[in-house]
């Protein structure tokens, strides 16, 4: 069974989902981060209500905890729509689906999360709903079956996934618009931190935000949650306001180094580096040897290292970089580098 991370991107409660509910933007201009894809969403948006059409159906993909469900959300209500969320694998037969399509009213707005997981049978249903707004009821069956279509009222489908390479080619060319969310930099991350501390009620300075942002690994999902800590230790050991100073102490306490990175990360490279010398090592070894899932490390654990640069993956497995010896104080063994052509 896969831990419970700090700084892991994907929603960690019912309880944290709650209270990410109560600091989400509701509205485009008070949405942090991803200019380009607000700037067009905007655009859309506009176009739409001239009209007097619904939206467009459109599909958000990117890592976990970047914005895609509060777009959906932003979405409905700058349409004054009513929002229905849902995902895909609680969608496991064609009745699921059906109850909801046709419980939707004018210009409201459907949301999917995990969309890429929606069953073969679900999906091919949806086709002709987001096509041609209509759904075929089959009765009876054998020679005696009978199909009739049932019109819908016309709405947004909203879709939200992490792989957006695992969506059918049929579903995905049937999205108008395709927004990819990136991670924030520490200065978006650092507004969204002040934000959310005064919507708390916690208070805090420039200073304390930006710690917290710089450990955030660029996700606003976990930055929110550090928040949470930080906000946690400074009422308890530093009469509520919380300082640069603060916010490390608390970090600190609970394993979240200056990088963003947990014990499990550090435990990662150590692995690396200590058991197999560095590397090349497969992920199933490092699995076996750290008594987690392999899904845990490559879902979970790699994408950040990657990105930072600690490790790189290669034909013949994971290799630790120049940053994770430095991370360890350990020296890099001479002919460790990694190249494109391993």
């Amino acid at each position: 069974m896969a831990r419970e991370r700090l700084v892991s991107p994907e929603l960690i409660s019912k309880e944290e989902e709650s209270f990410n509910r109560s600091l989400r933007p509701p509205t485009l201009a008070e949405y942090v981060g991803q200019r380009g894809v607000v700037d067009k969403l905007s655009i859309a948006i506009q176009a739409a209500r001239k009209r007097g059409e619904p939206l467009e159906h459109a599909l958000f993909y990117g890592p976990p905890g970047l914005g895609k469900t509060t777009l959906a959300y932003i979405i409905a209500n700058e349409m004054g729509s009513r929002i229905v969320t849902s995902s895909g694998p609680a969608l496991e037969r064609t009745g699921d689906l059906l109850g909801i399509l046709t419980n939707l009213g004018q210009g409201d707005v459907l949301f999917i999360d995990e969309i890429h997981r929606l069953p073969a049978n679900v999906e091919e249903f949806l086709y002709p709903a987001m096509e041609d707004f209509r759904v075929d009821f089959v009765v009876d069956k054998g020679p005696f079956a009978k199909t009739i279509p049932y019109a819908l009222k016309k709405f947004t489908l909203i879709g939200a996934t992490t792989r957006a390479g695992s969506l059918s080619a049929p579903l995905r060319n049937r999205f108008g618009l395709f927004y990819h969310l990136d991670f924030y930099t520490p200065d978006e991350l650092r507004q969204i931190i002040l934000r959310s501390a005064r919507i708390l009620g916690a208070p805090i300075d420039e200073a304390g935000a930006a710690e917290i942002a710089a450990r955030a690994r660029g996700t606003p999902r976990i930055a929110n949650r550090l928040l949470r800590r930080v906000r946690d230790y400074a009422e308890v050991k530093a009469a509520g306001q919380i300082t640069a100073e603060v916010a490390r102490e608390a970090l600190r306490l609970e394993g979240v180094d200056e990088h963003g990175l947990d014990d499990l990360d550090r435990c990662f490279l150590s692995t690396i580096i200590r058991h197999y010398h560095g590397g090349p090592v497969g992920v199933e070894a490092l699995s076996a040897t750290l008594n987690e899932e392999v899904e845990t490390l490559v879902d979970m654990v790699e994408p950040y290292l990657l990105q930072q640069g600690f490790i790189s993956r290669t034909r013949l497995g994971r290799r630790a970089n120049q940053p994770a010896y430095d991370l360890l104080q350990l020296p890099m063994p001479r002919g460790a580098v990694p190249t494109l052509w391993d």
